[in-house]
């Protein structure tokens, strides 16, 4: 297999040549050898979503150069359409912030920007303002938030319609009630089957109402994290909020 050295502040790692990851994601792949549930690919795709609108947050405060900004996000489309699946290897055993996966989408945009001409450093650049302890919870928000949006909802919106049919369909058919061991107050079956319906539409219509929230203290910088939810207009959603922004209403 060819390799070729990667550096990081515990000195020289030898990553194969065919992959755009750096040295903390091999360090993780090597000494993480637990286990084979591999990160999901929700979670990775969410970090895409995150990192790019991130880098326009710091494009906006001086922090990254527009066109820095822009190779990060074009990246961070390629990875959400699922063109570099390989390049995240890592199992979710590891360190308890997720240190390692975030880095590995780091280091994975930062080789890719930099075969592109816009050279950038995967801590410096890429993970600029950020911090594992802010970035992985906000990427398990935004993954959640997309598969309600995506999966869910949809799934409950089509079980719902289901019953909306069958109620409609035998709107005087009568049957008995039962209670535990008698017959009870007779009712319509399509009354009975309006129940089902609503205990399918009422989560969904909490879940449409819920906004998702992010963890972060602004320590690196003030109003950062409220400029990231700015950009991050995820399909359906109303924001991603962190609930202690100054001056940004949560939910």
């Amino acid at each position: 297999m060819n390799t070729r050295m990667e550096h990081d502040t515990m000195g020289q790692i030898a990553v194969p040549a065919e992959h755009h990851w750096g040295a903390q994601t091999q360090r993780s792949i090597e000494h993480f050898q637990i286990g084979g549930q591999h990160q999901p690919k929700e979670i990775i795709k969410a970090f895409a979503y995150l990192k790019e609108a991130c880098a326009m947050a710091n494009a906006a405060a001086g922090k990254l150069t527009g066109p820095q900004a822009d190779a990060i996000a074009a990246v961070c489309r390629e990875i959400r359409a699922g063109r570099w699946e390989a390049e995240f290897p890592l199992v979710v055993w590891q360190t308890g912030s997720g240190t390692q996966t975030n880095m590995n989408v780091n280091e994975v945009i930062a080789h890719l920007t930099a075969e592109r001409g816009v050279p950038l450093h995967p801590n410096d650049h890429v993970n600029a303002s950020q911090s594992s302890n802010d970035t992985f919870p906000s990427a398990l928000h935004i993954a959640a938030a997309l598969s309600v949006t995506e999966q869910v909802l949809p799934a409950a919106e089509r079980l719902e319609a289901a019953f909306r049919r069958l109620e409609e369909a035998y709107p005087e058919l009568i049957r008995i009630g039962r209670t535990h061991l008698q017959d009870a107050t007779p009712l319509k079956f399509s009354q009975e089957v309006s129940g089902w319906r609503e205990l399918v539409a009422a989560p969904c219509r909490m879940l449409r109402l819920a906004g998702t929230r992010a963890v972060g203290d602004r320590r690196n910088r003030r109003g950062y994290w409220s400029q990231c939810a700015g950009g991050l207009r995820l399909r359906g959603l109303r924001r991603v909020a962190a609930a202690d922004w100054s001056g940004f209403p949560a939910g």
